[in-house]
């Protein structure tokens, strides 16, 4: 008795075309015969030459994609340096600048009694509203989770604090009240031991993604560079095979393919050694002479700041162990540091450009340290009066030579500032294209790859 067939779907069997027994899935014995179709055209040189002309196309364009994809990278890090990572480095030392010059400025402006300078307080102004400005600034391009964006936070809300505090100072200078010294005083605690190192560090974390930046553009594409060999290798072996077998020296479609490929691998070891020296220059010569600098200044700008302070305070403030002044002990340690950058900018200034206002700066700091000694003689001579002339006058004061050191100063890191640009700029430049002709070049040179084996296949027809 026959039964029908169960519900379900069955797998369909055919006869084993060796065997000729039933059983062998139909998908299985279609990838048999497709095996035994390509072992077939393996045996004969036309199929040979097939196969191997698309492999050796398929390499060419993987060379040419790794190529332009790693190329990319290293150009986008390239671009960051120049336009976003060095000049958000930047305003970051302009923002730690322009705070403290805003606290020297404060306390130049109290010295100089209840009628403030009208200068004076357009240079505090100034001062405030770069140091807000540049804050707003950095804050577009820091996420509000990272270091920089918890830095920049935190001097947004100690910043009304502080001009608050220096309000109330100037309001009793005013008027005469010795209360206006201790609003002063304190404003300078905020600013020295909360605002600043806030700033510092907001500059520290700009500087790290800037290096960064410059690492990752600088690394070596060796991911192309080795797909480059690769295919050179696998171009000259098919040449010497066709020459082997026929005799001919030269297969035009070949040699164009291995041109193409030899002037992309020349054309990325060329151009990514060029950015690389160019980047390392501006990051040695002058990223490094420009933290220097901005070191510098910050120090000749806190100690100017003390050296005020310390007619201000007039002994009011000692140091921990109650053996000396301690905005005078603060000058004595921000001259010495100012000195020994001095001397490692001017170390590190590789022209005349770099290093001229580098020793103006040293000879200021001579003259400013020779003035400051006079005035703190006629101080403690008990001539208040004399010593607030020698430091804040306007002939042969204290306040001239700093002036001379901050001039001196800016002009260094303007150049530093070009040095750097320029430098960066030309790296970005050797890269520039060389992922667009890199791709470009790849495709031409699979093509001249199919022409050239084709070129071989005619001669079995």
């Amino acid at each position: 008795m026959t039964h029908p067939p169960s519900g379900g779907s069955q797998t369909s069997r055919t006869p084993d075309p060796v065997s000729g027994h039933v059983g062998v899935p139909a998908q299985r014995t279609a990838w048999a015969a497709q095996a035994r179709r390509l072992r077939a055209v393996a045996t004969t040189e036309p199929g040979r030459l097939q196969i191997i002309g698309a492999v050796l196309a398929l390499l060419v364009v993987a060379f040419g994609a790794v190529t332009t994809l790693e190329i990319s990278q290293r150009a986008s890090s390239a671009d960051d340096v120049v336009s976003r990572s060095q000049p958000l480095s930047a305003d970051a030392a302009d923002i730690y600048r322009y705070l403290a010059d805003a606290d020297t400025t404060a306390a130049s402006g109290f010295l100089a009694g209840a009628q403030e300078p009208e200068a004076v307080q357009e240079q505090y102004r100034k001062d405030i509203e770069e140091a807000a400005r540049l804050l707003v600034k950095a804050s577009g391009s820091a996420g509000s989770a990272s270091a920089s964006g918890r830095e920049i936070a935190t001097l947004n809300k100690l910043l009304p604090v502080y001009t608050g505090l220096i309000e109330r100072a100037r309001a009793n200078n005013r008027q005469g009240l010795p209360l206006g010294g201790a609003y002063l005083r304190y404003a300078n605690q905020k600013m020295a031991g909360e605002m600043l190192p806030a700033a510092e560090r907001l500059y520290a974390a700009e500087t790290g993604r800037l290096e960064s930046d410059s690492a990752d553009a600088r690394q070596w594409p060796l991911w192309s560079i080795g797909a480059g060999i690769v295919v050179l290798g696998a171009l000259g072996w098919m040449q010497r095979r066709t020459y082997r077998r026929t005799n001919r020296v030269l297969n035009p479609g070949l040699l164009a393919a291995t041109a193409a490929a030899s002037v992309v691998v020349l054309w990325l070891a060329v151009g990514h050694t060029v950015a690389r020296a160019e980047l390392r220059s501006a990051m040695v010569h002058g990223q490094e002479s420009l933290d220097v600098l901005n070191d510098a200044r910050i120090n000749s700008l806190k100690a100017r700041a003390n050296e005020n302070l310390t007619l201000v305070a007039r002994g009011a403030v000692l140091t921990p162990d109650g053996s000396a002044d301690q905005y005078e002990a603060d000058y004595s340690s921000g001259m010495a540091a100012l000195k020994a950058q001095l001397s490692k900018a001017g170390r590190l200034a590789d022209d005349a450009g770099g290093s001229a206002p580098v020793a103006e700066a040293a000879d200021g700091v001579t003259q400013w340290q020779v003035r400051h000694r006079e005035a703190r003689a006629t101080d403690d001579r008990g001539d208040y009066d004399g010593a607030l002339e020698q430091i804040i006058g306007t002939e042969k004061s204290t306040g001239q030579s700093f002036q001379q050191v901050d001039a001196a100063l800016e002009k260094a890191l303007a150049h530093e500032q070009g040095e750097f640009t320029s430098a960066a700029k030309d790296g970005r430049g050797a890269l520039r294209g060389l992922p667009t002709g890199a791709a470009a070049l790849a495709v031409l040179g699979a093509v001249a790859v199919i022409v050239g084996v084709n070129r071989r296949l005619s001669e079995y027809r």
